[in-house]
């Protein structure tokens, strides 16, 4: 699959992140949003390859475009059937978010990216659109943090696996109402709490890698990025559990559903039948192969955002295999109009 898709998938995220760029600071969130979807989806359905969004934009109704559900690939070309034989290409699952952090564009505030994971059928978890209780951190505390762990007790876990003060340690946290008591337990531990407003990927990812200067990723965030996080720290061998949250009292600021009732029996229908249950990262992402891009839309930790010159732009991409255990980034020059020489600042 890394083969056949490694190349392909970048260009996906780079196209999303171009688009998405465009619209950085002007205020206008859905649309840095809408034009990222669709230059994914108009570049991943150049890709030789039978697709299906297992989380994506949210259900047909409410996203015209890579809805779950959504079938993407050469096959849903026009006239598909004179040059597409569907027995012939990979099948996979596809879990995207084109534009991960879309306050962060609108208000040109740094750390959103365009972002995708895929796996093999059926190696994805299809989250349904709910909150999700996380707990990113680095290789070293693998299986010895738990969610079920209090802050104070997974901080001191962190500070003797990765033989740190705690008060050296960083917590990344969503600056959300229901996190009041999870930042002051933190403070009055020792640690230090960096709040971030929105996209919470960049920062679970960020847990896997030394020198980024963040060691955890704890509280309440989006189910389906989650997944997408799982699926990175799964190829990074990073630690990422996650529970779902399906009561709107627990969240403050809405929930998909009209009660903690209905939302348990919409958990049912999707065959989830403990609503409680701990996920660690192979339950997630459990498929045998696992492959993960992301591209900057504006700077953050990891990725520098998109930069334009003049007929042109420059990206910052990063990609993770599992089947090769790798983690590259990718440093991409894109011409708008006729080749040229170029000059790298």
């Amino acid at each position: 699959m890394e083969n056949t898709l490694g190349l392909e998938i970048i260009e996906v995220v780079e196209q999303a992140a171009i688009a998405s760029a465009k619209w950085m600071g002007k205020g206008e969130k859905n649309i840095a949003d809408q034009v990222a979807v669709e230059a994914m989806r108009e570049r991943m359905n150049k890709i030789h390859m039978r697709g299906r969004i297992v989380i994506g934009e949210g259900e047909r109704d409410d996203a015209p475009m890579l809805y779950i559900g959504e079938e993407v690939g050469i096959c849903t070309q026009p006239n598909a059937e004179s040059f597409c034989n569907p027995d012939e290409l990979i099948e996979i699952d596809i879990a995207v978010d084109p534009c991960e952090g879309t306050n962060l564009v609108a208000y040109g505030q740094p750390g959103s990216m365009a972002v995708l994971a895929i796996s093999e059928k059926g190696g994805l978890f299809a989250a349904p659109d709910f909150y999700m209780k996380k707990l990113a951190a680095p290789p070293a505390a693998k299986g010895k943090v738990d969610i079920n762990k209090s802050a104070t007790e997974n901080l001191k876990i962190l500070s003797e696996v990765l033989d740190q003060g705690i008060d050296e340690l960083v917590v990344v946290v969503m600056k959300r109402e229901r996190h009041n008591d999870l930042i002051k337990e933190i403070r009055e531990a020792g640690a230090r709490v960096a709040l971030i407003s929105d996209g919470d990927v960049g920062a679970a990812i960020s847990c896997g890698f030394a020198g980024t200067n963040i060691h955890a990723l704890m509280g309440i965030g989006a189910a389906p990025e989650g997944v997408i996080s799982a699926a990175a720290m799964r190829a990074l061998g990073g630690h990422f559990q996650g529970q779902l949250i399906y009561d709107p009292a627990v969240v403050k600021t809405g929930l998909i559903g009209e009660s903690r009732e209905a939302n348990i029996d919409r958990l049912k229908s999707m065959n989830i039948n403990d609503p409680d249950k701990v996920y660690d990262a192979h339950e997630l992402a459990s498929g045998k192969t696992i492959l993960f891009a992301a591209s900057g839309i504006t700077s953050g930790n990891l990725m520098q955002g998109v930069r334009f010159f003049k007929d042109g732009a420059r990206t910052q991409s990063l990609v993770i295999s599992n089947q090769s255990k790798t983690a590259r980034f990718v440093d991409t020059i894109h011409l708008f109009g006729e080749p040229k020489v170029l000059q790298l600042n």
